[in-house]
């Protein structure tokens, strides 16, 4: 969530910068900054009204040891409509403060500077690209046929058993998914990651915190029920352990790790996207999420970067990174590497990561703050980024590796399948 004085202080760059991500801000911030006037009105004429309140309390009671119980009691009368005029001031205050806030969180993030002009993925800016495209043999077959050529993953079970995106994994399939995870959580523990196995449920104010909610609302998953939401990233839970929490500039940089189910109703998905493991309603997910210092926040941008880079260099899969254009921009973010592998059997590029910072918003919006050297509060950057989505990884494993003996295993992950060839 921005705040209401950086709207005030800088409108016309504001808007200028959201229009980058085609979001039209001026007619909203006319109105934050009308109804933030009117909120800082009403707090006055509130304070003032609860000041004269107390004020008239103690002459009351002086007046009463004086003996001059008319006096008194004509203070009293007064008194009495005051307590009943700050009541009414005090809702007004609330409603006001309620349609503030309301307003506040339909405003994206403001994206960096170095964020490219363009609407759709096709204007993203290809960083560099690395590693050699495979020659596969003439065989050559997409992973939704390997899957069911070695009875690996089954689609057909689990449309079955539940519906389309919620595959059954089996046998060395379930192995080699169960080596990433495995994988990625011990590189992330080698490179000083704490390891969390948070909830697949979150409540509304975590849903709100990271900034899933109002943007996203429709595209998790919800349990009416219990008005919890399933996680559509580990970035929820992990991110929203620092909810209301005050930090020491000294607790930087935190640095945490976890490995969960992801659920996603990707409502609109169609066509050659969704076929196979190219887009799941349930998929597994490493996540890391960095707790920065605002002075620091885009150099551990780019260590992450780095690190995500050297997982895909270790899985032996070429790979390029993108920096997302405006137009392509997550809701809450403020600049995003994308990583994508190449699919040599779909001759595609799909994506497996990104890597983002969000500078204050996030933090805003849970109050997530640091005590600097002076004793100043500040609000602390958070970043986070997927290391790595499962899926796609796995979809890009078997067909790249794929030779006419069968399917290859990496070196880096024989020792965590127990075998090198399906």
């Amino acid at each position: 969530m921005l705040q209401v004085q950086v709207l005030k202080d800088n409108k016309a760059e504001v808007i200028r910068k959201l229009a980058v991500k085609y979001f039209d801000a001026e007619e909203i911030i006319e109105k934050i900054i009308a109804l933030d006037e009117n909120r800082k009105s009403t707090q006055n004429l509130l304070d003032n009204q609860l000041a004269e309140a107390n004020k008239l309390a103690k002459e009351i009671g002086m007046l009463f040891k004086s003996g001059k119980g008319a006096e008194a009691n004509e203070l009293k009368q007064k008194t009495a409509e005051l307590k009943q005029s700050s009541k009414v001031k005090a809702e007004e205050l609330e409603n006001i403060s309620k349609e503030l806030n309301e307003l506040l969180v339909e405003l994206p993030n403001i994206p960096h500077d170095s964020v490219p002009a363009g609407k759709t993925e096709d204007d993203n800016e290809t960083i560099y690209e690395e590693g050699e495209f495979p020659q596969l043999h003439d065989k050559a077959q997409s992973h939704w046929d390997l899957a069911k050529e070695k009875d690996i993953i089954d689609f057909d079970l689990g449309s079955k058993v539940t519906g389309a995106g919620f595959p059954f994994y089996k046998g060395k399939g379930a192995r080699y998914q169960r080596a990433l995870i495995n994988f990625f959580l011990d590189e992330a523990q080698k490179a000083g990651y704490t390891e969390y196995q948070p909830p697949l449920f979150v409540n509304k104010d975590s849903a709100y915190g990271t900034g899933q909610l109002p943007d996203k609302d429709g595209q998790m998953y919800y349990i009416n029920a219990d008005d919890f939401y399933m996680i559509p990233t580990a970035e929820v839970p992990i991110t929203n352990i620092y909810r209301n929490v005050i930090l020491n500039e000294s607790d930087f940089p935190i640095k945490n790790a976890a490995y969960s189910s992801c659920f996603r109703r990707e409502a609109g998905s169609y066509g050659k996207d969704v076929r196979g493991l190219n887009r799941l309603h349930q998929f597994d997910k490493v996540e890391i999420v960095h707790i920065e210092h605002p002075e620091k926040s885009y150099e551990t941008l780019e260590t992450m970067k780095d690190y995500v880079a050297d997982l895909l260099r270790k899985l032996e899969l070429p790979f390029r990174v993108l920096r997302l254009c405006g137009g392509d921009l997550s809701f809450a973010s403020a600049l995003t590497f994308d990583f994508e592998v190449y699919s040599a059997a779909q001759k595609r590029w799909l994506e497996v990561s990104s890597v983002s910072n969000f500078e204050n918003f996030q933090s805003n919006r849970m109050k997530l703050r640091f005590k600097d050297k002076d004793g100043k509060m500040q609000l602390a950057h958070t970043l986070n980024g997927s290391a790595l989505a499962l899926p796609r990884i796995l979809a890009a494993l078997l067909e790249n590796h794929q030779t006419e003996e069968g399917i290859k295993i990496p070196k880096a992950l024989q020792e965590y399948t127990g075998f090198e060839l399906i």
